[in-house]
């Protein structure tokens, strides 16, 4: 069967390979009309992971040889050129910028000198970790011998201490700060030869200052308000005189490219004060003094530029109310300046005019001349106009100057005066009332006058080298006072000279101050008639300090005052303390 089979397919192969080849004959000569069709079969085709076919081999590409990069080939031509630099033979030298002192956070310093004077000073400061600070200062001086030929105590201590707390916030940094001070001075400036010893021993001279001070601030990161502060102040002393102070600055800063895009921003400072204070009693009478002044003040200004012209264009407006006198106040300053260079660098002029009202107090007065007598009359002062003309620039690189000249009109220009004595040098009181400690011709009173005054400044300043620099400054005033006839105890000259020079183991300065003649009132007698002025004498002081570090952390210092050992008197009956030498040692350190 099988065999048939095979002779059957054989044979229809045979037949089928015929058919193809054969071209098909023409009958009758017409065309065959059955046509071609194609049919498609469509289905849904689901490949399989075992359908892919996985590439074993990375194709190979084959680039033709002008489509290869060409290395590239540089040729420098060079030519000749003109140069003016003709090269030195030497060692090459390097910049000095000296050794970088190492700052510590924190000091001690301990000091002790003749007139029996011991001297402490610290600062303690440090951080935290969630951008705060804080930090504590005190100072302690004092001179607790007596000044040579002084029958009364004259001896002094200072304490000065604060602490202070700042914070670092998102868009402001607000500090707090406490500061406190304790002043004792002695009334010692009696006319001795008029008094008796038993007199000169019933005297108590003594007096103390107290005074504190609580401010916080805050500054703004890019805000209308740049910073506000808010101050609260109270003063006494030993003879239950008391003084309150409350401040409140603001200051903003506001655009103006609203109205012009040239514009710039327009400063405005603000600001509200309120002082208060008692006395016991006047000088010449047991009545109590009160007084108590409120102000108010706004001061815009703005600053621009004009081609080569800087200016500075605003006013000051002030309102005061004094409750106490029943008298108020309604001022406006102008707040003018203008500078212009010449020479750039070596030349500026500038002028200006400006205004202010100045509420003096108690506390600020007995810093100045703390010889006063607890029986002051407390007002302001104003300053109608302060009109200034100038010259400063730098030559060399070294040199600087500033020369000026100031016109200044002041109404109730407070000056100091010499009080008369109640005793006439054998008593200690009168109708069985002690005199007090200040009423033996020994302390001062605040007189007021409408003063104008005249000044004429000059300040140089020259840098030797990088270890030593020299500065000095005159002063030149004339002053035109109206009820008083003179401008007492106020100089008509006044000069300084200063030099620093340091190394990086030795360091040294040089002070030296001359106060010309000034003049007070003198009494006759033990009663309040004037006889006529008293001229002190004009007088120089050098003073010199220096030192040594034997570390980046320890350092020995000394201090020589009154270094000439002139007698002088700084007020009326009030000698200074002759040559006087400190010497110490200082500590920085880090917690």
């Amino acid at each position: 069967m099988k065999k048939y089979l095979t002779i059957f397919v054989l044979f229809l192969g045979t037949l089928f390979s015929y058919a193809q080849s054969t071209k098909p004959a023409k009958k009758n000569n017409k065309i065959d009309t059955v046509k071609t069709e194609v049919i498609e079969v469509v289905t849904t085709y689901n490949p399989e992971i075992a359908d892919a076919n996985k590439i074993k081999q990375n194709p190979t590409i084959k680039l033709l040889a002008k489509s290869k990069k060409k290395k590239l080939k540089y040729t420098i031509y060079s030519a000749p050129v003109a140069s003016t630099f003709i090269p030195k033979s030497g060692v090459a030298k390097s910049i000095d910028v000296g050794v970088k002192e190492r700052i510590y956070n924190n000091f001690l310093a301990l000091g002790y000198g003749n007139f029996n004077s011991p001297y402490v000073e610290t600062y303690l400061h440090n951080y935290t970790r969630f951008q705060s600070e804080f930090g504590l200062s005190a100072k302690y001086t004092a001179s607790l011998d007596n000044i040579e030929n002084t029958k009364l105590n004259s001896d002094f201590s200072n304490l000065n201490a604060s602490i202070f707390y700042k914070k670092e916030e998102r868009y402001f940094d607000w500090t707090i700060t406490l500061k406190g001070e304790r002043n004792t001075y002695n009334w010692y400036g009696i006319d001795e030869p008029t008094f008796t010893e038993t007199a000169i021993g019933n005297i108590d001279e003594s007096q103390t200052y107290n005074y504190f001070n609580l401010v916080g601030d805050i500054d703004f990161i890019d805000a209308y308000i740049t910073n506000s502060q808010l101050s609260l102040a109270y003063f006494t002393d030993y003879y239950n005189s008391a003084e309150y102070k409350f401040n409140l600055n603001t200051n903003f800063d506001l655009p103006l490219d609203f109205l012009n895009s040239s514009f710039n921003n327009i400063q405005i400072k603000t600001g509200l004060e309120y002082l208060g204070g008692s006395f016991e009693r006047e000088f010449t009478s047991t009545i109590a003094i009160d007084y108590s002044i409120f102000t108010a003040k706004i001061n815009p200004e703005y600053n621009t530029k004009f081609g080569d012209f800087s200016l500075k264009l605003g006013f000051k407006f002030f309102t005061a109310f004094d409750t106490e006198n029943e008298v108020n106040h309604f001022l406006v300053y102008p707040d003018i300046q203008i500078q212009k260079p010449i020479l750039k660098d070596n030349l500026t002029v500038y002028a200006g005019v400006l205004g202010n009202l100045n509420t003096n107090t108690y506390k600020d007065f007995s810093s100045e001349n703390p010889f006063l007598s607890p029986t002051q009359f407390i007002t302001q002062t104003n300053e109608k106009y302060n009109a200034f003309l100038g010259f400063n620039g730098i030559l060399n690189k070294s040199l600087s100057y500033n020369l000026s000249a100031t016109f200044k009109d002041e109404e109730d220009k407070a000056l100091f005066v010499k009080n008369y004595s109640k005793s006439n040098g054998a008593n200690n009181g009168n109708n069985g009332i002690l005199f007090r400690g200040y009423e033996y011709g020994n302390s001062f009173s605040v007189v007021y006058d409408d003063v104008q005054t005249i000044s004429l400044a000059a300040e140089i300043e020259y840098d030797v080298s990088k270890q030593l620099s020299l500065s000095t400054q005159f002063q030149f005033n004339h002053y035109e006072s109206t009820t008083e006839t003179e401008a007492w105890n106020l100089p008509n000259l006044e000069a300084s000279f200063s030099a620093k020079y340091k190394t990086n183991t030795w360091y040294a300065n040089t002070n030296i101050f001359f106060v010309g003649e000034r003049k007070d009132i003198l009494y006759s007698g033990s009663s309040f008639n004037i006889s006529g002025a008293q001229t002190l004498d004009s007088f120089v002081d050098v003073n010199l300090n220096g030192g040594y570090h034997f570390s980046d952390k320890f350092s020995a210092f000394v201090k020589l005052n009154n270094v000439l050992n002139n007698n002088y008197q700084r007020f009326s009956n009030f000698n200074v303390q002759g040559f006087q030498v400190l010497g110490g040692l200082t500590y920085k350190f880090d917690f």
